[in-house]
């Protein structure tokens, strides 16, 4: 075929004839790792329209494809000469090819089948049948993610929130290998594998961090022991949660057997780009998920101390609810959905009042008071118009020192004749040991270090906004500081 004028360029007079090549939808890609797929290949393509055609020359580690438009090559080739593009680790080289449209054999049902499937992903649609077993064939339903720049921490339960977009997810399995956060994922099909590498690869979950990198395991199966915050099998919700590990609430896991989207809000277009703003807070761990409107700002708080009765938590609460059948749950209402899912990142798992509690999202959009001349028994607080809120006004600084709970605890608002023997006492009568203490300059602020995080929740817990006379109250939160 004519076409193959453009494979064997491999000379530099030849190169140099491509690379000044004017320009057009049909791209020649060089360099290419010897076990690269087409999918893969086309995957290149796909953040930039349409992909109509592809032709790889394994032999020479070569390929051209073809965009569906010229503008959508122009595109690719101005962002791929600012951004190396990658494939199985491997820098590719992306330029314009001599040709205007590629003329292959169609009776490569192979090419056909992943162009069709393509198609369909692109379009919201699923792939037939027949290029559902065409796919099925070549590939594994398990894939592993590798997430670069994580800047901000990705759990378990937003992977699944991701590519649950694509098909039912059975299994998960995290972990981290060559200090990078990586993840087993395994699909119900095979196709489903290949519609969520295909439209997620090289994708970021955030803007500007968390990129996806999306390879098949050679796994076809995950053996999964325990349903935890590391390992969660969808199919299995009686697993046991494995020693040292927050287990699962019976009534989430039902909901994982029910449907495995429940627990998060769907990210619309499968990924949910923070703003550049919110991204950089991200990055400094001060902001939760921004933008997840569809995510409840309610969470489901289990495993609680029932002997505790104290309803005060992380962050801005709005509402409280005690389950009246299950007194060691409750309801909590956070100011929007971005702290409820700051404060489930921080706390489930953390231990308070000798308990490992669970936090996650609930189904209900708000907690509900009871209604007029119904007696409770006290289990539903309002707290909007608390003078205690930190967070009431829009940007504000307090949104900055917003810090995963720690050893260390930040005080301020010191009245000025308060000594350090002073503090170490009131926070020794909270039930700890302070192991360290420091001023800072101005003797309004300072340091406590109590020996373990359960005692700086504690300590917290009892003595933020503790009266210290002259109707000065202490402030108390997280330290990102040691001492």
């Amino acid at each position: 075929m004519e076409l193959y004028y453009g494979a064997s360029n491999g000379s530099d007079s030849k190169k140099l004839k491509v690379e000044e090549a004017p320009p057009s939808r049909v791209l020649h890609i060089r360099k290419l790792p010897n076990e690269a797929s087409e999918t893969e290949v086309i995957a290149l393509g796909l953040p930039f329209g349409k992909v109509t055609n592809i032709l790889t020359l394994k032999g020479k580690n070569q390929a051209f494809l073809e965009m569906g438009t010229e503008e959508a090559a122009i595109t690719m080739v101005n962002y791929y000469t600012t951004v190396t593009p990658h494939i199985r680790n491997v820098p590719v080289f992306i330029q314009y090819s001599n040709h205007k449209e590629l003329k292959t054999d169609a009776g490569n049902q192979r090419t056909q089948a992943v162009l069709q499937a393509v198609s369909a992903v692109q379009s919201g649609g699923s792939p037939s049948s027949d290029v559902q077993e065409a796919l099925a064939a070549t590939s594994s339903p398990v894939l592993r993610i590798i997430i670069d720049n994580m800047f901000y921490p990705v759990t378990l339960d937003v992977l699944q929130q991701i590519f649950s977009k694509f098909g039912t997810v059975m299994k998960i399995i995290t972990f981290t290998k060559n200090n990078q956060f990586q993840a087993l994922l395994q699909f119900s099909d095979p196709v489903n594998a290949q519609q969520a590498k295909l439209a997620l690869d090289g994708q970021n979950i955030y803007n500007s961090c968390c990129t996806l990198r999306i390879d098949f395991s050679k796994l076809v199966n995950l053996n999964v022991k325990y349903n935890n915050d590391k390992s969660r099998d969808y199919t299995r919700p009686e697993l046991p949660a494995g020693d040292g590990q927050p287990s699962i609430d019976p009534t989430v896991a039902a909901a994982f057997s029910k449907d495995s989207n429940s627990l998060l809000g769907k990210i619309p277009g499968a990924l949910n780009p923070l703003s550049a703003a919110a991204a950089a807070a991200a990055a400094a761990g001060r902001v939760a998920l921004a933008g997840q409107t569809g995510s409840s700002g309610v969470l489901l708080v289990s495993n609680l101390n029932e002997e505790v009765s104290n309803t005060r938590v992380y962050g801005d609460v709005q509402r409280v609810k005690i389950l009246y059948n299950k007194k060691d749950s409750a309801l909590i209402q956070m100011s929007d959905a971005n702290q409820a899912q700051l404060a489930m990142s921080h706390l489930n798992g953390q231990k308070m009042y000798g308990k490992i509690i669970r936090v996650t999202l609930s189904k209900h959009q708000t907690v509900a008071l009871p209604r007029d001349g119904l007696d409770d028994q006290g289990l539903t607080k309002d707290y909007a118009n608390s003078p205690l809120h930190r967070f009431k006004k829009p940007g504000s600084k307090n949104f900055q020192n917003i810090f995963p709970p720690s050893a260390t605890l930040h005080l301020s608002n010191i009245p000025q004749d308060v000594t350090e023997d002073d503090l170490r006492l009131l926070f020794s009568n909270a039930g700890g040991t302070v192991k360290a203490f420091k001023f800072f300059q101005d003797r309004k602020m300072a340091l406590i270090q109590m020996s373990t995080v359960e005692e700086a929740i504690q300590a917290l817990i009892d003595l933020h906004n503790y009266n210290m006379g002259g109707n000065q109250h202490l402030r108390v939160s997280f330290s990102k500081s040691t001492i």
